[in-house]
């Protein structure tokens, strides 16, 4: 069992390695990384040629915690949308990290689309 574990995050980690080779984000895009663990979700828009978060958005700022997972990565999405839209960010690029876009993530996505972020 435990070598089963072992060879999903590995596959998982060069998935990821192989995604940020091809996504960059710039001041005027930004990177948007999901992070889903079992709990909770997280998000952030990252500038990297500055190595610097502009916006953060969790699951756990939310007040209304009696929601289904799903339905908080969608708030989570609007969220982040709402704090991107302060900043004047329209456009950004998805970092999924080599998680399959279903579920949680897909959500998020579609929550952010439908707050104003372009991808």
């Amino acid at each position: 069992m435990k070598d089963n574990l072992k060879i999903k995050r590995q596959k998982l980690a060069m998935r990821h390695r192989r995604i940020r080779g091809k996504i960059k984000g710039t001041s005027k895009r930004p990177r948007l990384l999901v992070f889903r663990s079992h709990q909770h979700i997280y998000s952030q828009l990252i500038d990297d040629e500055k190595s610097k978060t502009l916006v953060s958005a969790k699951d756990s700022e939310i007040k209304s915690r009696k929601m289904k997972k799903i339905e908080l990565a969608k708030e989570v999405g609007k969220l982040l949308a709402k704090k991107a839209a302060d900043l004047k960010i329209k456009e950004v690029v998805f970092d999924r990290r080599g998680c399959k876009f279903h579920g949680r993530i897909r959500e998020l996505a579609q929550g952010a689309k439908e707050g104003g972020l372009k991808f």
